[in-house]
């Protein structure tokens, strides 16, 4: 697979281009992803053989999502007919991929939980106005291990950005699909890290500042504004966030005449 370079602008185009998609079929874009949140919060609460499963079925819903926008992209007159393009014949190697996803996820707990060290650290004792004894968090330590375990994480998730679109679509075996993956991620990662601020920015520094400004003028106003943006990013900015594969795929691997092609609708 031979992965593009692309200048480090085109992160941003990622996330307008996802506008654009989404305003081709709004209730598609939006059903598939609460549909996909929906399912992570349940297995997530399907103790404790749900977070096990879980991981095994994220390269299919990756790729099933990806399949919807392809299909608007290519503006077929029955976008959920193709949703499920590629997934049936590479089921194995999709499933294959999601063992592989099963073991970095449990990799990446295992070496957070040796570098974490001791849980006390993260608490700290003092007492409150009656002079009772209070144990609170240490939101610096909080925060810094949350930080450790993004960039212990980091390159799992890097490797299954594209693997499953490789794996469903173009056939690549699971392992060399990591692989194509994490390079192509790595040879663009300017683009990437516009495409992260640029989403940083919509969808949490801008509703920041929209709610401090609330907060200048009417607490009522905060908390009806609180409620619109809330439900504004999970409407429409979640389902935006998740065209970026499919957006950055068809920009690092596929060209016009390679595209990948379902069947006629």
């Amino acid at each position: 697979m031979q992965a593009r370079l692309l200048p480090a602008a085109r992160g941003a185009f990622w996330i307008f281009a996802g506008f654009k998609l989404y305003r081709r079929n709004p209730p598609l874009l939006t059903t598939l992803t609460l549909g996909y949140l929906l399912l992570v919060v349940a297995f997530g609460q399907l103790q404790p053989v749900g977070p096990f499963l879980l991981p095994l079925l994220l390269p299919t819903l990756t790729a099933l999502i990806a399949n919807g926008c392809r299909a608007l992209d290519q503006g077929l007159s029955e976008p959920r007919r193709e949703l499920v393009f590629g997934l049936r014949e590479h089921r194995g190697a999709l499933l294959r991929l999601g063992v592989l996803h099963l073991l970095g996820t449990l990799a990446i707990l295992a070496l957070s939980l040796l570098l974490q060290g001791d849980e006390s650290s993260l608490l700290v004792v003092g007492k409150d106005e009656t002079g009772a004894t209070e144990t609170t968090l240490d939101e610096a330590e909080l925060l810094w291990h949350m930080l450790r375990l993004m960039l212990i994480a980091l390159p799992v998730l890097l490797a299954f950005w594209f693997a499953p679109l490789l794996t469903a679509w173009d056939g690549v075996p699971s392992a060399k699909s990591l692989f194509f993956s994490l390079v192509a991620v790595w040879r663009n990662w300017r683009a990437f890290l516009i495409y992260a601020l640029t989403a940083t920015l919509i969808g949490v520094i801008l509703p920041g500042l929209l709610l401090l400004v609330a907060t200048l003028i009417s607490k009522d106003l905060v908390e009806v504004l609180s409620v619109a943006l809330r439900m504004l990013l999970l409407l429409i900015f979640a389902p935006v966030l998740m065209t970026g594969i499919y957006q950055s795929y068809r920009d690092i691997f596929a060209s016009d005449s390679s595209a990948p092609t379902g069947s006629d609708a």
